[in-house]
């Protein structure tokens, strides 16, 4: 048996899922865009943090792993004192470690991730390559999680050791061992048969560490659940999933009026059932009469930088780099009914000032403001203001004025059965709106905000030419953002009017 750790971990969480990554990888959903961020932003975390450990070399990488592996023996030879991506192989099972410390005739090893906590799934990964190095007999000194500290804010210059959190992990790893060759022999055992699949149904473990790559194949082909489904239901949580689903129901239709739900999920259940549009208008009706006018619709898009390059940031903080504005005047006034402002940073540069002066620019202190699901733009402006104190003052006039457009959806004076019980304007927009849910298909380039952040994060990558297509792709998308909420909200208009 061949195996890497990579494909260990991926055991680890479901033996099927490395069973079809062996046998059947073409069922597997390949990775979108989100998915080669993350990957990207691992790269980048890896190579700062081999700055932890200097004058070291770095195995290349390579499709011969025993090229790779007799690189990593040679540099231990030659007394190489941190060797990055060494490379060993134990009875089949290939690991690489991310950075091996060599001193006084003893390793350690430190295992890298991008994230800000250590996950038990990293203890399984490191545990793996604790076991394969000790069968080759080498003599270990610790076992480490190097990870981001989400606490670190940066000052003028990048404080590396700061920067990052080194977790001793070794008794943890250590207690891990005995059960290591159990693990290894079931794996066996599946990967022994390659013409049937191994039995194992859905599950917790589908999303657990990670989205698997084989459960739209799981889920979709193998076990036929529909788009909308109990495992859809608002809040319902996953042991309540798996207990109506060990039931043999699959359908929202099919649930128990007994089953035992909060109010809230046990609503979402009845409005789904009942196929009825609810709307309580006097609720809504009082909602519009807090909005006077003009309202400014207000939208952000941000991204972030697991190594913050500019002072004051926190790794991983959300850095505004785009917003949309339209602005809706009272109708009566003449050629005034709406109007359209908007900010689109340059890229490589720390546009935060810039922004912040736009904003209180195009935004009068007091001017009602109207966000969809308002924490994450009030959490924005807030972490301007605390930046800029010039600015404070009007920034935070700003955020005292917001209002929510989610409110009567979250309060559930609006329901729809095409909601799904949700409260995101992912469903909200296209049960009001349904002609917006193709404008953002017709965008090019950009159609959702994970799309709005890789892009901005990758402009500077590319030729002028490609950089401003992009960037007129951004405009149009974040320009639509806050087309949708005017959109929506003149819908709640026109049900109080009963239009």
């Amino acid at each position: 048996m061949t195996l890497s750790k990579s494909l260990y971990t991926k055991g680890i969480q479901c033996p099927k899922a490395l069973w079809l990554k062996k046998y059947k990888p073409s069922v597997l959903t390949p990775s979108d865009e989100s998915a080669l961020a993350v990957f990207d932003t691992g790269n980048i975390v890896g190579d700062f943090a081999c700055k932890l450990f200097p004058h070291g070399k770095e195995v290349p990488n390579s499709k011969n792993y025993d090229e790779m592996v007799a690189t990593t023996k040679q540099w231990l030879d030659d007394g190489v004192e941190n060797i990055y991506e060494a490379t060993f192989n134990f009875s089949g099972i290939l690991v690489m470690v991310d950075i091996l410390n060599i001193a006084n005739d003893e390793v350690s090893i430190y295992e890298v991730k991008s994230s800000t906590e250590v996950k038990d799934i990293y203890l399984h990964d490191v545990s793996i390559q604790y076991y394969v190095l000790k069968n080759l007999g080498f003599k270990i000194k610790s076992a480490n999680v190097i990870h981001i500290n989400n606490e670190y804010i940066r000052g003028d210059d990048l404080d590396i050791n700061q920067l990052f959190k080194i977790v001793d992990v070794t008794n943890e790893v250590i207690s891990m061992q005995s059960n290591i060759p159990n693990i290894l022999k079931e794996f066996e055992t599946y990967l022994e048969d390659r013409e049937n699949e191994p039995n194992i149904d859905i599950g917790k473990h589908c999303n657990n560490p990670y989205e698997c790559d084989a459960k739209e194949y799981c889920w979709k082909v193998q076990r036929k659940i529909p788009d909308y489904s109990i495992f859809n239901i608002f809040n319902l949580g996953s042991k309540k999933q798996i207990e109506l689903y060990s039931r043999g129901i699959i359908n929202i239709d099919d649930v128990p009026h007994d089953f035992d739900m909060t109010s809230i999920q046990a609503q979402a259940v009845e409005n789904y059932k009942s196929k009825i549009t609810y709307i309580d208008i006097e609720n809504i009706k009082s909602f519009l009469q807090n909005l006077t006018y003009p309202i400014y619709h207000l939208d952000f898009e941000t991204y972030q930088q697991a190594n913050p390059e500019y002072k004051g940031l926190k790794p991983f903080e959300q850095i505004p780099f785009q917003y949309s504005l339209h602005i809706e005047y009272e109708d009566g006034k003449k050629n005034k009914i709406l109007e359209h402002k908007e900010y689109l940073a340059q890229d490589s540069v720390d546009s935060r000032y810039e922004l912040a002066l736009r904003l209180c620019e195009d935004i009068p202190k007091n001017a009602t403001v109207l966000a969809y699901n308002m924490s994450f733009e009030k959490g924005v402006i807030k972490r301007l203001a605390t930046l800029f104190e010039e600015f404070s003052e009007h920034l935070l006039a700003i955020n005292e004025n917001m209002q929510d457009l989610m409110v009567p959806f979250q309060k559930k004076w609006y329901v729809t059965p095409s909601m799904n019980g949700s409260y995101s304007i992912k469903y909200v927009l296209p049960a009001l709106v349904p002609e917006f849910e193709k404008a953002y298909k017709e965008l090019d380039g950009v159609q959702n905000g994970s799309q709005a952040m890789n892009a901005f994060a990758n402009l500077s990558k590319l030729s002028e030419e490609e950089k401003q297509k992009l960037r007129n792709s951004l405009l149009e998308y974040c320009k639509l953002d806050t087309l949708a909420m005017l959109k929506i909200l003149e819908k709640l208009k026109k049900e109080v009017n009963n239009i």
